[in-house]
């Protein structure tokens, strides 16, 4: 095989990996009616999918040292198999949460630190940075192909081929990585307990929080959880704001405690003098925030495109399909120009390319679809994303020895995954949360009848649901309401549904601006320069 059959290898694990993030969005609607289920509960599978990742990759990157990097990639692959297998087979959507946010979670908290470590240690100099931009661009391309596989797959067969599809691919990449090398040492260490504990149950506990505050609302408690009767809200707090602080406590908890153990001479979880290296700080950040407008776009357009506008899976990607050809090509344009241009200007490009997207996104959304300005959006949305996958893997990888690549891998795939996670939960519980507001507002100003007022405040005092516009006068009639005041109703929700993603289009914008902060560690120098381009001003 040649030298770059280790990477086509990795590569095929990352875009299985990454693919689950983005495939099952555009099949939202038809997953909901398949398994009778909810948008809301699919939100919940979609974040905790990427959740447990986040949650136990250090403890999945600490294993790779300990078990060996190829075993720990084999094993992973073969958990992830089995999960992908249970999801396929789903008879409902708890079956659904144990394959796909659990299971194969826990597979890919093994595979993803060490597609990294493994990259590090068959490739060196040039061939190491190109190798990480083909890892970066395979997982621009899971994104961008995810919406048109689910969308295709959905539509003329079943969303469930796409987790056949990936047993298959898994079983392959087992297979062929006998020819993978795997050249570091295995570490004699004891996994600290109270590290792994500290991390998973921290992060979890803040990304439940911001998942449940449009149910248990953010600070005010709203439809609190009850148990025995008892409503859970201390102290007249909602719980979310307890969870968030808990969460924070937690990991603050995580960090002093890795800080002990390495003055103690013992082995941490995650060496947290990583974080004082600069543009490896600056990298995470930029890709945490990256992951969370990519999942946070994710979210929002296909139930716009689904639930508003009334698209099946193949429409909704079909729409996407501009995002997924920029994204392609930019991931190689990007890893052309880092041969002419420094990580940070390729990056901060890249990042003011996403605040642009999302103003026009923003202002293609109406009640008809402006196709060329929505078209465009998505293009340039892919165009940003394609520039900042085709930088940050090898600007985090090149910080570090290779001796400490499974660690950084395991951190990238904490901030990717905890991205992901957030962008999910945080996008969503702003446009249900708005959608609540704007719904009560949009029918107290109707014109329908006191009565029929009365009946649709009750019916959705415990939140309103996102629910197919095209529905909304079946759900009406059913509730006793005329058929006049059910057209009614289902004018009031689908503007109240165009408002509600106005605002979260809004918090993307506002996200985007933010990350631009965090780029200023990014390096100004071209890596990867051939020394004699380096040496060449002493040289006269």
């Amino acid at each position: 095989m040649n030298k770059w059959s280790v990477v086509a290898i990795l590569g095929s694990a990352q875009f299985v990996m990454v693919l689950d993030g983005t495939v099952m969005n555009v099949s939202i609607s038809t997953v909901v009616d398949d398994l009778d289920t909810t948008v809301t509960a699919m939100q919940t599978a979609i974040t905790f999918y990427t959740l447990t990742m986040a949650a136990l990759m250090l403890l999945g990157a600490k294993l790779g040292d300990v078990w060996g990097r190829r075993r720990a990639f084999v094993i992973g692959s073969c958990i992830y198999a089995v999960g992908s297998l249970i999801t396929a087979l789903s008879p409902n959507v708890q079956f659904l949460f144990l394959g796909w946010s659990i299971i194969e979670g826990l597979g890919a908290v093994l595979v993803i630190p060490a597609v990294a470590a493994l990259i590090a240690d068959n490739y060196e100099g040039a061939d190491r940075i190109t190798a990480y931009a083909i890892i970066g661009a395979v997982s621009g391309a899971a994104v961008a192909a995810g919406p048109l596989i689910g969308g295709f797959l959905t539509t003329y067969a079943s969303w469930r081929y796409v987790f056949i599809g990936e047993v298959v691919i898994m079983i392959g990449v087992v297979l062929f990585t006998r020819v993978i090398a795997d050249r570091t040492e295995r570490q004699a260490v004891r996994i600290d307990l109270w590290s792994v504990l500290l991390s998973a149950v921290g992060l979890v506990f803040v990304v439940l929080g911001m998942l449940q505050s449009k149910t248990w609302g953010w600070i005010t408690p709203l439809q609190s959880p009850v148990i025995a009767g008892v409503e859970i809200a201390p102290l007249g707090i909602s719980l979310s704001a307890w969870l968030i602080v808990a969460g924070g406590g937690l990991l603050a908890l995580f960090v002093r405690r890795q800080r002990r153990l390495s003055a103690a001479g013992r082995q941490p979880l995650v060496d947290v003098a990583l974080f004082g290296i600069t543009r490896l700080r600056s990298g995470l950040a930029v890709l945490g925030a990256q992951y969370t407008i990519t999942a946070g776009l994710f979210f929002m357009v296909p139930v716009y495109l689904q639930m508003t506008l009334g698209f099946d899976a193949l429409e909704t990607g079909l729409k996407i399909f501009p995002l997924s050809i920029s994204l392609i090509l930019f991931s190689i344009v990007g890893t052309r120009l880092a041969q002419l241009w420094s990580p940070r200007r390729i990056v901060r490009v890249g990042q003011i390319a996403l605040v642009l997207s999302s103003i026009l996104l923003l202002a293609s959304v109406d009640l008809e679809l402006q196709s060329f300005a929505f078209g465009f959006g998505m293009f340039v949305a892919g165009a940003a994303l394609g520039l900042l996958a085709s930088q940050l893997g090898n600007v985090n990888m090149s910080s570090v020895s290779e001796s400490q690549t499974s660690e950084v891998g395991g951190l990238q795939g904490v901030f990717q995954n905890l991205g992901s996670s957030l962008g999910t939960a945080l996008i969503g519980s702003v446009l249900i949360g708005a959608l609540a507001t704007s719904f009560a507002s949009g029918v107290a100003a109707s014109e329908l009848p006191a009565e029929a007022q009365s009946i649709v405040q009750e019916r959705t005092e415990a939140g309103v649901a996102i629910v197919p516009a095209a529905d909304v006068p079946g759900i009406a009639e059913d509730a006793g309401l005329s058929e006049a005041e059910g057209e009614e109703l289902s004018r009031v929700y689908t503007e109240s549904q165009v408002s509600s993603l106005r605002t979260a289009f809004f918090a993307l914008i506002a996200i985007a601006l933010a990350s631009l902060l965090f780029s200023r560690g990014i390096p100004a120098e071209v890596l990867g320069r051939r020394p004699e381009a380096e040496d060449a001003p002493a040289a006269k």
